[in-house]
């Protein structure tokens, strides 16, 4: 009885976690495609509203499709970069301000960075002026920003993880005449591999879904991303009208965060377990 109670519990949530896809994946195939024609079995299923995504001239998705992926990966990367040497040199290295940086860090993200938004937009109000390239409606602006965002708890993430990588090591790879940045690309680095996975995946999946801050700095229609763009698509009353396109865009979306995610899972999983068992 109690076996049996349990496979009802995990069909229920597994019901209850694959309604929203159904739902979605329904919406994107009715031909008619609007919120109120959706149904969980639609009539006469059709990839119209896929054609009509890529086609409209008023919604140019595979541009917002590609600025996205192009600044997650950017920003993904650079922060992991900076993040990695910022957490090497917190805990590897002992330097005056070391402790007032990491708690400084922390203060930080106490605080959510859209609080800063009035003053984050006179700045780049400036930024605008002196360097357009950098400024509103820019992919490279808007990295920027989600640079100075990210830092503080990447850096935090990794410090922890690499609190736990013995010292020995740096001091027997010093030993043999290694300097400071061999020790970090040859010695630190493939041990780490499971937190840098992590941490590049969470930074990946917070920029793709990221909406306040792209959707005050990007007003340009070919340079907003896929959270502002989508917005837009049912804002107002488009609502209803643009259901179906928005759905089959919803499912497009997350093809980049899938693909990562699957790219990522062999380091994850070889990092843990390549420790398991003495060679």
């Amino acid at each position: 009885m109690r076996l049996a109670l349990r496979h009802v519990f995990v069909l229920v949530v597994c019901a209850f976690a694959v309604f929203p896809i159904l739902f979605v994946f329904s919406a994107a195939i009715n031909p008619l495609g609007t919120l109120a024609s959706t149904d969980l079995l639609p009539t006469g299923a059709s990839l119209g509203n896929f054609a009509d995504l890529f086609t409209s001239d008023r919604y140019p998705f595979a541009r917002w499709f590609l600025n996205s992926t192009f600044i997650a990966l950017s920003s993904s990367f650079a922060s992991l970069l900076l993040s990695m040497f910022a957490a090497y040199a917190f805990s590897r290295m002992r330097f005056r301000g070391r402790r007032v940086g990491l708690l400084a860090l922390l203060l930080i993200q106490m605080f959510p960075q859209f609080l800063a938004i009035v003053t984050i937009f006179m700045i780049f109000t400036r930024v605008t002026e002196l360097y357009p390239a950098f400024g509103f409606n820019t992919v490279w602006g808007l990295m920027l920003l989600y640079l100075g965002g990210a830092l503080g708890v990447n850096t935090w993430l990794m410090k922890g993880f690499l609190d736990t990588v013995p010292k020995e090591l740096d001091e027997a790879a010093t030993v043999d005449g290694a300097t400071h940045a061999q020790i970090f690309w040859r010695v630190i680095m493939p041990l780490v591999t499971p937190i840098l996975a992590v941490t590049a995946l969470l930074a990946f999946i917070g920029t793709m879904s990221e909406f306040i801050m792209a959707n005050v700095f990007l007003r340009d229609p070919e340079s907003k991303t896929l959270a502002v763009g989508m917005y837009g698509m049912i804002a107002g009353d488009q609502r209803n009208a643009n259901f179906g396109m928005f759905a089959a865009a919803t499912l497009l979306t997350a093809v980049p965060t899938v693909g990562v995610f699957l790219w990522l899972q062999k380091y994850i999983v070889s990092g843990l377990t390549a420790g398991a068992v003495k060679g």
